[in-house]
């Protein structure tokens, strides 16, 4: 993405350069084909990219058999007067665009696969169902009394399983852009679609405040919106650090056990970061490019 910037390219252009080679690079596992396969063992993704300028937003979710999720998700933004496309039909817009159909499964989805199915569909993301989801795979149906209290466990990911690459670039004008790409919670029940590609919840940028991304358990953090939330913050004069914690104490309020972080950066260039602290994470490591480093440096927070 640096590169790409100090080469002349847009704010755009780093976003999908950089997501895009996260994407092939498979980073973590969680981002890209052949990671995260779903209950049917099939890997889709998520994706989104946003213009600071315009406030436009290109996205793509549960994206199947196309490999170039960001790349799809510009798209969006340069060829539709839409803002998200889903499932089947955003693979069908990707093939009208030019992107090959490829399978996403690899060798190693699979065994991840076929090891969940022999741990009995542990773990799972059902919930009063029978037969009981925690010792037993579907398929699954409703069970009649519901229990309302959701159990409060620690979340799935962990901190080798970052859920997504997330991405905020700052122009030399002060032009911001941001964006997503993940393949989504591991074993996830096809067709769920995380935060990542929810504009404000996976990121935001707006090229009057700052940009935002997100990071973690995307069904709990999504409801918050919190890459909005942090580039509000920084709006009102709060430093990018400073927004960060808030927008991480707001959720913990609510889930103090859930896993997450999130990247913020202002106009002027200065930037932070803020996680939640649970067991196995207690630190959050994110990279920064700027003309003040030499080369691309890794940072670290504390969680909070």
């Amino acid at each position: 993405a640096w590169r790409v910037l100090e080469s002349g390219g847009s704010e755009l252009d780093a976003v999908e350069r950089g997501c895009g080679q996260c994407e092939i690079d498979q980073c973590d596992g969680s981002v890209g084909y052949g990671g995260s396969p779903d209950e049917s063992g099939e890997t889709t993704l998520d994706a989104m990219i946003m213009d600071g300028n315009t406030m436009e937003v290109g996205a793509v979710a549960d994206l199947r058999r196309v490999k170039n999720a960001i790349g799809v998700a510009r798209k969006v933004i340069e060829y539709t007067k839409h803002t998200l496309l889903v499932g089947e039909s955003a693979s069908l817009f990707a093939v009208k665009m030019g992107f090959p159909y490829e399978d996403l499964t690899t060798q190693k989805s699979l065994s991840l696969y076929s090891e969940w199915l022999n741990q009995s569909c542990q773990p799972n993301y059902w919930k009063n169902v029978v037969p009981d989801s925690s010792k037993s795979c579907g398929p699954y149906k409703r069970r009649e009394e519901v229990t309302s209290k959701e159990e409060q466990t620690s979340s799935q990911r962990s901190v080798h399983n970052h859920d997504t690459i997330g991405m905020v670039v700052v122009g030399v004008s002060g032009t911001v852009a941001s964006g997503t790409s993940t393949n989504g919670a591991v074993h996830k029940i096809p067709g769920r679609v995380g935060d990542s590609p929810i504009a404000g919840a996976g990121s935001y940028a707006d090229s009057t405040a700052g940009g935002a991304a997100a990071t973690g358990d995307g069904d709990i953090m999504m409801r918050f919106l919190p890459s909005y939330q942090a580039v509000e913050y920084m709006r009102m004069g709060t430093d990018p650090t400073v927004a960060c914690q808030k927008v991480i104490s707001r959720i913990k309020k609510y889930a103090p056990k859930f896993f997450g972080a999130i990247i913020c950066a202002n106009t002027t260039g200065s930037y932070g970061a803020a996680c939640n602290k649970i067991p196995g994470l207690t630190q959050f490591h994110f990279m920064v490019s700027s003309p003040l480093l030499s080369r691309p440096t890794e940072q670290v927070v504390d969680c909070i």
